[in-house]
């Protein structure tokens, strides 16, 4: 009976687990040193460090030194009053000003102008000079070789980009050239295009108007203001006007009447039949006209060559 009793006051100490146990319980658990090494670690509060004002006034007077006030240019002065401000009030005075970043800037340059107009007198005084000489002369930091290359470089990036710019020019106005052509390809279709609808309309007899044969040409003068058009056609004009006709309809007009087939007065029997003279290297007769036959004519095609 005893081992038992002992056996269930075992149990739970054998199936104790810390991490089903709230922090009272582990608390408890730690104190009754049921916690098992490794699983906890104890932490110690954080150190408070001390304010050893007296040591840190010690370590400024080791560090601070006797020297006088040209060596060491400190300058400690108010802001020159902005008198854009009212009432003279000084940057450092108004309220909210460190979130605003124009006034906060310049309250640093009223803060630098006071140190100088405290500064320069001072300097002055002391005859220590403010501004550089004439033929003052500075060494450059950088050797000349170093400088030349830098120029090298610099001179090499700006004709690349005057090339760029070149290359961008001349593509510019190979574009705009090619714009320029198929405009003027295309106005020239429109034109053709324009004039045969006009022709097949003459054609037809829907217009009598032969306007669109003078293309793109300058309207001319009137009649009165050229003085060709006084004389009247030439000699030429008014030849083919007798023999073709001028206007009006020409289908037929070749055509035989009962007058000119009985007409005969312009016949020529010696000419008609090629009995008459011949022009030098024309055969007169029957066969004048006829023409060689086939395997001549290549005979005479291959001598030519």
């Amino acid at each position: 009976m005893m081992d038992h009793e002992e056996d269930s006051a075992s149990e739970p100490d054998s199936d104790f687990d810390p991490s089903e146990l709230t922090d009272k319980e582990l608390q408890d658990a730690f104190a009754q040193g049921k916690l098992k090494p490794g699983l906890n670690i104890v932490v110690d509060e954080k150190k408070k460090l001390p304010n050893d004002v007296n040591g840190l006034k010690e370590s400024l007077k080791d560090l601070k030194k006797e020297l006088p006030w040209v060596e060491r240019l400190d300058v400690t002065a108010a802001p020159v009053p902005d008198p854009s401000l009212q009432n003279g009030k000084e940057p450092q005075e108004a309220e909210g000003d460190a979130e605003d970043d124009f006034k906060r800037e310049m309250c640093f340059y009223h803060q630098g102008q006071a140190a100088v107009l405290f500064a320069l007198p001072r300097l002055r005084k002391l005859k220590v000079f403010t501004k550089r000489p004439d033929d003052y002369f500075a060494e450059m930091a950088k050797t000349d070789q170093h400088m030349q290359k830098v120029r090298k470089k610099l001179q090499a990036k700006q004709i690349s980009m005057e090339k760029s710019e070149k290359a961008k020019q001349l593509r510019a106005l190979k574009k705009y050239g090619k714009k320029v052509q198929v405009d003027v390809l295309q106005k020239r279709q429109k034109a053709k295009t324009n004039m045969m609808n006009q022709i097949k309309k003459y054609q037809r007899g829907l217009s009598d108007k032969l306007d669109f044969l003078e293309g793109d040409q300058p309207p001319q003068k009137p009649s009165g203001a050229n003085p060709k058009a006084k004389r009247g056609p030439n000699a030429k004009r008014k030849y083919k006007d007798q023999k073709f006709g001028f206007g009006g309809r020409k289908k037929g007009s070749k055509m035989n009447t009962k007058e000119s087939f009985n007409d005969v007065s312009g016949f020529r029997a010696k000419v008609a039949h090629g009995k008459g003279p011949q022009r030098p290297g024309k055969k007169g007769g029957k066969n004048a006209n006829k023409r060689p036959g086939k395997k001549v004519r290549q005979k005479m095609k291959n001598k030519g060559r």
